[in-house]
């Protein structure tokens, strides 16, 4: 359940999609990570970035929920959640 899950990190596409995927995934927006507007969209570096800023921002500790999502040429896309 989406209630459970302390961090969403999409994939820095544009703000659009960002709001859009949150709000049909159910997510509030401050449970949504996103560094677009400082990097742009910074492609396969994208997860790692995120996942060394909201560690390094004390914004994740242990148990917590992260569902990243990240997408990539040719409609490859994946999904994880996972269990600091």
């Amino acid at each position: 359940k989406v209630r459970h899950v302390r961090w969403f990190i999409p994939p820095p596409a544009n703000v659009r999609i960002i709001h859009a995927s949150s709000d049909v995934l159910g997510f509030h927006r401050d449970s949504v990570y996103k560094n677009l507007e400082r990097y742009g969209n910074t492609s396969a570096g994208s997860v790692p970035i995120a996942l060394d800023e909201v560690h390094a921002e004390g914004h994740i500790h242990r148990g917590d929920r992260l569902l990243i999502s990240g997408f990539g040429s040719g409609l490859n896309w994946g999904t994880v959640l996972w269990r600091w």
